[in-house]
């Protein structure tokens, strides 16, 4: 289908009728229409497996669903049925639902480097009460976050770093400072600057800088870099930064969201075998239900609790933080996901995929600048110009090229409902797109193939 002939008329009414009622027209940036070409954002009507339709009637592979937390596929069925089973027994009361200790083993039996766990909401929800509680116990204002993650939190600690600090007040941002990923040296001159003053380090264990909206030109707080890609971490690597936390008295936190069930069941932590102090759950573990964990040693994590003797720590304290059908969504992911391979699954898809991808930009002499990166199951792109820069006008070319195809691509990470018939039709939309990139390559001028504005970095100062 050519671009010129594919519309969407109703999801641009809804659109707008979104901006007038919703800051941004959605509830999560990432989402919002400024991500997408222009009039070619869709609004979703529902989905199934991994696909999705919207309100035009149009159907897309959908990739990166939910911001990589359906990774299942949409209405898996024994989510779905592990959710209605608790719609019928009621949600919420005014003590403990007996579903809060069984989702509790579950998931420290799915984690066995855990001891203690405590359910929320949101990602933000657990990472800031990591970083609290990490303040709680060694009595410090400061807070190390690794300057390569794109994201950690809603909350001022963190997007205080971001270029959209309005509303946070300097000397809260002041208190948070960064270092590199990869660099223990650079680590230990940060800890040794700020001696006795930095409560915890927070990072991804594995990640990437996302090439993506959210960061393919924007720098991150620690500097300004390309999109980067990281698989692996260099061995001995988180085991030098668990020695380095042990030794200057400070708390080791991984933040979890993206690797936890992607990279194992258990996290990367799992995978890689190095025990964090603290770890933060999310995404992946309740398949598109809101759940999220806080996970850790007793010893820091009953400092939130009541049987102690020191002073309490307001650790979490959610209304809907146990809901039981959440809780049933992330028992029902946690036994799928072992006893079905889902990780592995998601693995073989991705390296299906990425060899795909690359074979079609390469066959259309764009291989580099197409360029898929990241671990197998977590893939995301790279759009580079005619001097390999990162370029969202060529974000915003490839993207109107794969969504007339039928492909919803903001990344390429995999669900595991995924057929071998959807990775060769998204191949095939991919050589399409790539295609045309060539030829705005060749004119060294992507603009003729954008029909209106380029998509927007959403870490920006200005609207």
């Amino acid at each position: 289908m050519d671009t010129e002939e594919f519309l969407l008329p109703r999801s641009r009414l809804a659109n707008e009728r979104l901006h007038a009622m919703i800051p941004g027209g959605a509830h999560t940036y990432a989402k919002g229409d400024d991500q997408y070409p222009e009039n070619l954002a869709p609004v979703i009507s529902h989905g199934r497996g991994a696909h999705v339709w919207d309100i035009d009637g149009n159907r897309y592979i959908e990739y990166g669903s939910g911001l990589r937390s359906v990774s299942l596929g949409h209405a898996h069925p024994r989510v779905i049925e592990a959710v209605r089973r608790e719609l019928d027994r009621g949600s919420n009361f005014v003590r403990p639902s007996i579903v809060e200790v069984e989702a509790a083993e579950r998931f420290l039996a799915t984690v066995p480097t855990a001891e203690m766990v405590k359910f929320a909401k949101n990602g933000s929800d657990v990472t800031t009460a990591a970083v609290r509680l990490a303040r709680a116990v060694t009595g410090r204002p400061r807070v190390a976050i690794c300057g390569d993650h794109p994201f950690f939190s809603v909350d001022d600690w963190f997007i205080g770093t971001t270029p959209m600090s309005a509303g946070v007040p300097a000397e809260t941002t002041e208190l948070t400072v960064a270092f590199p990923y990869g660099d223990l040296a650079a680590t230990e001159e940060l800890l040794t600057r700020y001696r006795d003053e930095v409560a915890c380090l927070i990072l991804e264990p594995a990640g990437h800088t996302e090439p993506s909206p959210s960061s393919q030109l924007l720098p991150q707080p620690s500097a300004g870099r390309g999109p980067q890609s990281r698989e692996d971490p260099t061995p001995g690597y988180l085991a030098g930064l668990r020695e380095l936390a042990d030794r200057h008295g400070c708390v080791l936190i991984f933040d979890e969201m993206i690797t936890g069930f992607r990279w194992s069941e258990a996290g990367a932590q799992g995978l890689y075998d190095v025990v964090p102090d603290l770890s933060t759950f999310g995404k992946a573990l309740g398949n598109g239900f809101a759940v999220s964990a806080l996970a850790g040693r007793r010893e820091l994590m009953e400092r939130g609790g009541l049987r102690h003797s020191g002073d309490r720590v307001f650790l979490l304290s959610t209304t809907h933080g146990a809901e039981t059908h959440s809780l049933a969504a992330a028992m029902a992911v946690q036994t799928t996901y072992v006893e079905e391979g889902v990780t592995a699954r998601l693995h073989a898809l991705g390296e299906r995929l990425a060899a795909g991808v690359r074979e079609a930009a390469a066959g259309m002499g764009v291989g580099d600048h197409v360029v898929v990166r990241g671990r197998a199951s977590n893939l995301v792109f790279a759009t580079l110009d005619e001097n390999r820069q990162p370029s969202q006008q060529y974000r915003t070319l490839f993207l109107r090229r794969l969504l007339a195809g039928g492909v919803l691509a903001p990344s390429f990470v995999v669900s595991s409902a995924l057929g071998d018939a959807d990775i060769d039709r998204t191949v095939d939309v991919v050589a399409q797109a790539c295609a045309v990139y060539r030829k705005a390559l060749d004119a060294a001028d992507p603009t003729p193939w954008l029909a209106g504005r380029p998509v927007k970095p959403v870490f920006r100062r200005l609207a």
